[in-house]
């Protein structure tokens, strides 16, 4: 016996290895998408209007095919692919620019959308945003895991969850609506969970403080992170001035009509704070 695999293996893995996968995703114009996605960055490298409407296109690796549907619906698509990265960062930051120009503003609700880069504690902790293209499509970008990882295997038919070491209620209450609303598509079951997970916080800090004890306050980062996400999902669900009341709570924390959050004394929570205050403004409608 020999663990030396058969030549025609060696061959098989080969030509895998090279192998190169492309989604084809259905659309209801391909003209709307090519000019979607060319303001985004990508090239259209291939587009024929008969026998079939079809469209390719194209940045480095990346893929994406169309094909046109007669009467297709945009709210009723279930067409997804995955698209895997070693970095999220630079993608969606050309994304979300080439958004902002033509919507002035990042959208983060109706067709086409996009989300924000967040790390998804059903994916392995891994971060990942997803983009909605205008046919409906979910594009789902994924930070790739290091190359000497292996899989993931779960306890029977269960996802594994992986939060943050250290992570409190409120941060794993955060990681659920992350999953619940950007990988499930479930914008208003996860900002009502948020919800209660935040005045659950906060009931339990005025309480602690009331009675003198001794348990931690919730962390100010963590609290940061959950509102500005809260505001995201109140501009998703619609409900514009919950948005805006979230984002006062977030704002008095970084010293705007409340307790300021030195940087002197803790810089990386202050950077935090700042952060999710940046993130929660670009979403906000004008006004």
């Amino acid at each position: 016996m020999t663990d030396t695999p058969p030549p025609a293996d060696d061959a098989l893995r080969a030509t895998a290895a090279a192998a190169v996968m492309v989604p084809f995703l259905p659309c209801g114009n391909i003209d709307v998408i090519a000019d979607f996605w060319t303001g985004l960055g990508l090239t259209v490298t291939y587009r024929q209007r008969r026998p079939n409407p079809y469209v390719a296109l194209e940045l480095g690796r990346i893929a994406l095919h169309y094909y046109g549907m007669p009467r297709w619906d945009p709210e009723a698509s279930h067409s997804t692919c995955v698209v895997g990265v070693p970095d999220t960062t630079p993608l969606y930051e050309r994304f979300a620019a080439g958004l902002r120009e033509r919507f002035g503003r990042l959208p983060v609700d109706g067709v086409p959308r996009i989300t924000r880069p967040r790390r998804r504690a059903n994916n392995a902790g891994l971060t990942g945003f997803s983009l909605i293209d205008p046919a409906g499509n979910w594009v789902r970008f994924s930070r790739l895991p290091p190359p000497d990882a292996g899989p993931v295997a779960p306890d029977g038919d269960v996802t594994v969850w992986v939060t943050e070491e250290g992570a409190g209620p409120l941060a794993r209450a955060l990681d659920a609506a992350v999953v619940q609303a950007d990988s499930h598509g479930e914008p208003a079951q996860a900002r009502k969970a948020l919800t209660g997970a935040l005045r659950r916080a906060t009931d339990q800090d005025r309480r602690a403080a009331e009675d003198g004890a001794t348990v931690a306050p919730t962390p100010v980062a963590e609290l940061a992170r959950a509102l500005a996400y809260l505001v995201e999902l109140c501009v998703r669900t619609g409900d514009e001035q919950a948005a805006r009341d979230a984002f006062a709570r977030l704002a008095a924390l970084a010293g705007t009509g409340g307790p300021a959050v030195d940087p002197a004394v803790d810089p990386a929570v202050a950077a935090a704070v700042d952060d999710a205050v940046a993130e929660a403004r670009a979403v906000l409608p004008p006004g």
